[in-house]
């Protein structure tokens, strides 16, 4: 017979793997242990190869302006896009497409997971990959979670829509305020390498107002870096990434 100790011991051991499982892949948000555990997950991919990305668009102000900007440079990008963002404006998403550049998955809403929710994980992400392929014309293959918090719901949501997290090696913190084309290249400039993934943002929809210009200001002298340095730029799709099983691994050592 279980007594009654022995059963709260199995619930706060159940509620303890449980929660092992939801937080323990978020703590790859550290750049040093997504590079220590997983370099796919940190973007890593061909040395002589720097992938592009943009997170939470798109956005009818400020999107074009990216797509303008990278057709004048001749280089093509990796865009992670909001579902629900997707579903406003479809004509930008199949100018992201038309333009040559790849749709990639950002969830439905911009969202953080704060409490455990993997059903409507589930439901979110399927519906945003759903959106891309209809709106898109392809099927995605990423996924980039909010905030870049991947817990184990949100893993599984992804993996089941057939997608790969991959998270980001450099960004420009050009979501704040004080944000300018100077202070996004010089924050790049830090962890900026080959075989690197750099993500920026097309829109502010998380970010201080008006951000994104200071995003926008800085892509010329991003590209031109790069090319000086010997290094192409290009969508995640080119860029090697490796398959990775971070989110498996921490649900073994929470089990």
């Amino acid at each position: 017979m279980v007594t009654a100790d022995q059963a709260r011991r199995a619930v706060a051991g159940a509620a303890l793997a449980a929660a092992g499982w939801h937080i323990g892949p978020a703590a790859t948000w550290l750049p040093a242990v997504r590079r220590a555990l997983s370099p796919a997950l940190d973007g890593q991919g061909d040395p002589g190869h720097v992938a592009l990305t943009f997170d939470d668009g798109p956005d009818p102000r400020s999107t074009p302006s990216f797509l303008e900007a990278l057709d004048r440079h001749s280089v093509r990008a990796t865009f992670f896009v909001l579902g629900s963002a997707l579903e406003r404006c479809p004509g930008i998403g199949r100018q992201i497409v038309d333009g040559g550049h790849e749709l990639a998955v950002h969830g439905w809403h911009h969202e953080a997971p704060w409490y455990p929710r993997p059903v409507r994980d589930l439901r979110d992400v399927k519906r945003a990959a759903d959106a891309v392929r209809r709106i898109g014309g392809r099927q995605p293959l990423w996924y980039r979670p909010p905030y870049g918090i991947l817990t184990g719901g949100r893993w599984a949501a992804a993996r089941l829509a057939g997608l790969q997290p991959v998270l980001w090696s450099a960004w420009g913190r050009d979501w704040t305020a004080r944000a300018r084309p100077d202070t996004v290249l010089a924050e790049l400039a830090k962890t900026l390498r080959g075989g690197g993934t750099v993500v920026l943002h097309d829109s502010d929809c998380t970010s201080a107002p008006d951000a994104w210009r200071a995003s926008l200001g800085a892509l010329p002298g991003l590209i031109s870096r790069c090319r000086a340095l010997g290094l192409t730029v290009g969508p995640l799709a080119e860029h090697g990434i490796a398959e990775h099983g971070i989110a498996e691994r921490f649900a073994r050592n929470a089990s």
